[in-house]
């Protein structure tokens, strides 16, 4: 565990305000417990981020040595290096919580740590939807045509924007005041 700010002393009723409003889930926890599983769960989410990102970033670094890839159009040459430049950035961006943490360990910086970790693993979702994408539009711009590889991409791209934006929506319970 990491170290964090001690847990209130307070008498009962004269709780931290900032304990409760982070217990309107129900759960008994301490804002340094709350801020531990949330870290927790966010890793556990980067661990199958960062594992989707290498895959895809994988197979985009082997292409440039197939004996095909000098066959590609200009357009072709394009697409495939700004999914690498893309795909490099993702996987940048996915590390980077880990960083951070070996950076602020034992620095009492989990509220800002977590916070920052969010943000980032929102981007790098953002970066492997558009990379699910635009390797979507390559291989089928260079199997089918360009075309089929616009049509592709955006199928893959709306796919993707369903199931990450709007299924969580419908699915979030709705919290009564």
């Amino acid at each position: 565990m990491t170290e964090h700010s001690p847990k209130s002393d307070s008498a009962p009723g004269h709780e931290n305000p900032e304990s409760d409003a982070l217990s309107h889930d129900g759960r008994n926890e301490t804002p340094t417990e709350r801020l531990d599983r949330n870290w927790f769960d966010l890793l556990q989410e980067l661990r199958v981020t960062q594992t989707g990102t290498q895959i895809l970033t994988g197979f985009l670094l082997t292409l440039a040595f197939q004996q095909r890839f000098a066959t590609l159009n200009a357009t072709q040459v394009n697409i495939y290096l700004a999914l690498v430049v893309l795909a490099a950035a993702t996987t940048a961006l996915g590390v980077t919580p880990v960083a951070l943490h070996r950076a602020l360990f034992r620095k009492r910086a989990m509220g800002p740590l977590v916070s920052m970790a969010d943000r980032l693993l929102r981007a790098t979702l953002a970066g492997v939807a558009l990379i699910l994408a635009g390797t979507t539009l390559f291989i089928f711009d260079v199997v089918a045509g360009q075309t089929a590889g616009i049509i592709a991409g955006s199928i893959a791209f709306v796919i993707t924007a369903v199931l990450w934006l709007i299924v969580p929506v419908g699915i979030r319970p709705r919290i009564r005041d």
